[in-house]
């Protein structure tokens, strides 16, 4: 089931990603491919939200899909409010160098109590001198 924007934050909530692949944290060998991405949830409405859950479709270069659903996110189910950011950092592990993520987060206009889900475009994970 997908939940409509109220008319106000419809095309005003935008989420943008910037994924890291971490060298350092990464043992190729082990087929262990650590990435972090930084997620940044723009409020361009005139009305307050609040970021009540997270999912999360994680699919591999192999093809194996992993699903997150989860209350909030980083431990937190933050209140944006109108012209207002939210800015969080988390990770992936993956067992090969390359995949795909995307997802939804389920938030609430605080005013009317009304849900609403905000689509993430599928963003890629890719290690160094990955072409595809």
């Amino acid at each position: 089931m997908t939940l409509s924007p109220p008319e106000e934050l419809g095309d005003a909530v935008r989420v943008d990603v910037e994924p890291v692949f971490r060298v350092e944290e990464s043992a190729p060998d082990e087929q262990r491919f650590v990435f972090s991405y930084t997620v940044t949830v723009h409020n361009h409405s005139r009305r307050s939200m609040q970021l009540l859950a997270r999912y999360w479709k994680i699919t591999q270069g192999s093809g194996k899909v992993q699903e997150v659903r989860g209350k909030g996110v980083v431990g937190q189910q933050p209140m944006i409010g109108p012209g207002q950011t939210f800015r969080y950092t988390s990770r992936a592990i993956l067992d090969g160098p390359v995949g795909v993520m995307e997802g939804t987060y389920t938030c609430v206009d605080t005013a009317s109590q009304r849900p609403f889900e905000v689509a993430i475009a599928p963003f890629r994970l890719a290690g160094p001198n990955q072409v595809h």
